[in-house]
């Protein structure tokens, strides 16, 4: 089963920025990172999980974001690392929560949502 870490959050002001990381290991047999279309999710106290961004696997050549956090943050990923990057800039209270990776081994787009592998969280928290 693939296992998902992320890192990188924490207690930031308000405009301030943050970069979140997520590494994926225990690949199934046959299959690389590269493969993997990956994706944020985000769950703040008491509100339902919502979708931040997606990315596609590497030929897949697309790129999800939620409407609110446009303009403000940006995924990315490194196939030889691994890892997958949440760049987030101009951070508002409102974009505070508990921040999840997500993987799609089902050669998914970025806005496909088939994830099926989910890392344990990271907490990002913004201060007014």
């Amino acid at each position: 089963q693939v296992h998902l870490v992320e890192s990188g959050g924490g207690l930031v002001q308000t405009g301030g920025s943050l970069r979140l990381s997520c590494a994926a290991s225990n690949p199934p047999s046959g299959r690389t990172f590269g493969s993997y279309t990956m994706g944020w999710y985000r769950q703040a106290p008491g509100k339902e999980r919502e979708f931040v961004a997606g990315i596609s696997w590497s030929g897949g050549g697309s790129i999800y974001y939620l409407d609110s956090v446009k303009g403000r943050f940006s995924i990315s990923r490194d196939d030889a690392k691994n890892s997958v990057y949440l760049q987030m800039n101009s951070l508002k209270p409102e974009d505070t929560a508990v921040y999840y990776c997500a993987a799609d081994l089902t050669y998914g787009s970025a806005n496909s949502r088939k994830y099926n592998y989910w890392g344990q969280g990271t907490q990002v928290t913004v201060s007014s």
